[in-house]
């Protein structure tokens, strides 16, 4: 009977062995990101596909995984959410590791399915909330956590949004924008978006935040997708160990650079930076805060 019972005791020894611990069966990724997609009513339909075939054509471009290939691990976290109105958030492609074409393609595929979430309000402090709670269940870890915040109009409802934002940078989160510009102001609420001082020093006062933030100006819904690819990459990017210094156009007084994209062939040895990604980390190394113009014609 002892012996059974030592063999008894071994083999759960070894069974418990065998089962992952909670520290290893998280997937070590370079970057989690939370992309929060505007889709309030001021968005009509035109724009909002617009948007979403944006998204997608972004996360499967070329340059977008040669800049994630570059990392320790080679893979990012990615969720997709929809947001307009209080309450009105929605997971609209759930976490997913990116590091080759086939994983980008297939969330690209899945995102260009799905309909359409909501056509409410503009709720940006409830956008930050519900993409807190999906970085604190997301089933990888990393010690660097994004939220990326694109919209066409400032926060009408809700709570507040400095407030939302200065909880998540609390949480070492950072808040990243993308601005959608608006050509011509709503009839009924020209500042919703058209805010005195332009959208995007508003986001940059009351949205963003964290290290390494920027604002993205996309001039009209034309130039979305071109806009998106930039700032993936350069979220990617940053705090990567620059390989090379490249003179920036920065202004001193509003901590802003201009960047832009040659559109040249992104090249280099396995295992490099991408040049693209280069070129932006070298610019957060110079400045905290900067906007990136995307100023492409439709």
């Amino acid at each position: 009977m002892i012996r059974a019972a030592g063999a008894g005791l071994i083999l759960l020894a070894f069974a418990a062995s065998a089962l992952p611990t909670a520290a290893s069966a998280a997937e070590q990724v370079d970057l989690l990101l939370v992309l929060a997609a505007d889709v309030s009513r001021s968005i009509d339909s035109g724009k909002f596909q617009l948007q979403r075939e944006g998204y997608a054509a972004a996360i499967s471009d070329p340059r977008v995984l040669e800049a994630i290939r570059a990392g320790r691990n080679g893979r990012i976290g990615l969720t997709f959410v929809e947001w307009s109105g209080v309450g009105s958030q929605r997971v609209v492609i759930d976490w997913s590791a990116i590091g080759d074409a086939q994983s980008a393609k297939g969330f690209s595929d899945r995102l260009l399915e799905e309909p359409r979430s909501f056509a409410d309000r503009t709720s940006i402090s409830g956008a930050i909330e519900f993409s807190m709670a999906q970085l604190a269940r997301a089933p990888y870890e990393s010690a660097r956590r994004v939220i990326d915040v694109s919209g066409d109009g400032t926060n009408n409802a809700g709570g507040s949004v400095t407030s939302a934002r200065d909880e998540a940078l609390a949480q070492g989160v950072t808040i990243n924008g993308l601005v959608i510009l608006s050509e011509n102001p709503l009839p009924w609420n020209p500042d919703h978006t058209n805010p005195p001082g332009g959208l995007d020093n508003y986001y940059r006062n009351n949205v963003v935040g964290g290290p390494g933030a920027f604002v993205l100006v996309a001039k009209n819904f034309n130039s979305f997708s071109q806009a998106i690819v930039e700032k993936m990459i350069a979220e990617v990017a940053q705090l990567r160990a620059p390989l090379r210094r490249q003179p920036v156009a920065v202004q001193a007084d509003r901590k802003r650079a201009d960047l832009s994209f040659s559109g040249s062939r992104l090249g280099g040895r396995a295992g490099a930076m991408p040049a693209a990604a280069t070129h932006i980390t070298d610019t957060i190394a110079a400045t905290t805060m900067y906007t990136i113009s995307s100023e492409l014609s439709p």
